[in-house]
């Protein structure tokens, strides 16, 4: 199974290479259970009080990409996700919003989850929050790096210190979002220098990556940058034109990181 990694962002112009994988992979689930069905993607969403509001721009973009039927999962902040939610949806897309309360919501879930998506075969796709809790060790925010800045602190999710946290382990790697919309790279860079992730992406805004187990795959209109320790000589396996530069931690070892433009791919693993 494919997983789908989206930065955030809602450029128009983007739409269609954002979620049109994702939303395809939904339309095949749903052909699976009888000709002519229409995918039912469920949209979770950490209810802050606005979450219907919420939903309404998630299924808008999600019509306008392709022919499906978006159902709202609302969470009430501070309270859990359901996973018996899923047996009615073809596919899953979990929602933007303030990370440490998303990976909160999915606490209960976290071991059980990505069997329930494996056995019945339901794509998951995450936007900004949802993509950075598909990770093995979730960057859930903060923006000080032991005292330090290191991105700006309205970037921080309501925390001070970088925090990492269990995550689903839909992908091998830590993910940051937003990156050059919000200058998170410098997070992420953090974490994986003092290793409390192994590695891990940054992904910009209106960007797609499609990991597929050992291959991830950039599309859309912005980059993913990878970051790996420099202490493993940072070369990792690419393949296309993903540019790259050593650079020194703060809080730990040299890291490398690369970034890859729409078209270009790079190991997963």
């Amino acid at each position: 199974m494919h997983t789908y990694l989206i930065g955030g962002g809602w450029d128009e112009r983007g739409a269609e290479a954002v979620y049109g994988p994702f939303l395809e992979a939904a339309g095949q689930r749903a052909g699976r259970q009888g000709a002519g069905a229409v995918a039912v993607v469920g949209c979770l969403l950490v209810d802050e009080g606005d979450g219907a509001g919420q939903f309404a721009r998630y299924e808008a973009v999600l019509r306008k990409v392709a022919d499906c039927a978006p159902v709202p999962l609302l969470v009430p902040l501070g309270e859990r996700f359901d996973i018996d939610a899923l047996a009615r949806v073809d596919a899953l897309l979990v929602c933007g919003g303030l990370t440490p309360a998303y990976q909160d919501a999915l606490a209960k879930t976290l071991d059980r989850l990505p069997g329930v998506l494996a056995e019945r075969g339901i794509p998951y796709a995450g936007f900004s929050a949802g993509a950075a809790v598909a990770a093995r060790r979730a960057v859930v925010g903060g923006w000080l790096a032991g005292g330090v800045p290191v991105c700006p602190e309205d970037t921080g999710e309501d925390l001070d210190e970088i925090e990492v946290r269990e995550g689903l382990g839909l992908v091998p790697f830590g993910v940051d979002v937003h990156a050059a919309q919000w200058g998170t790279l410098p997070r992420l860079i953090a974490a994986v220098a003092d290793g409390r992730v192994s590695h891990g992406v940054a992904i910009d805004e209106n960007t797609l990556l499609t990991v597929d187990g050992r291959t991830a795959r950039v599309s859309g209109l912005g980059r993913v940058h990878a970051v790996r320790p420099g202490t493993d000589g940072g070369t990792g396996t690419r393949t296309g034109g993903g540019t790259g530069t050593r650079t020194g931690g703060g809080t730990g070892g040299d890291v490398l990181v690369r970034s890859y433009a729409a078209g270009e791919s790079f190991a997963a693993g």
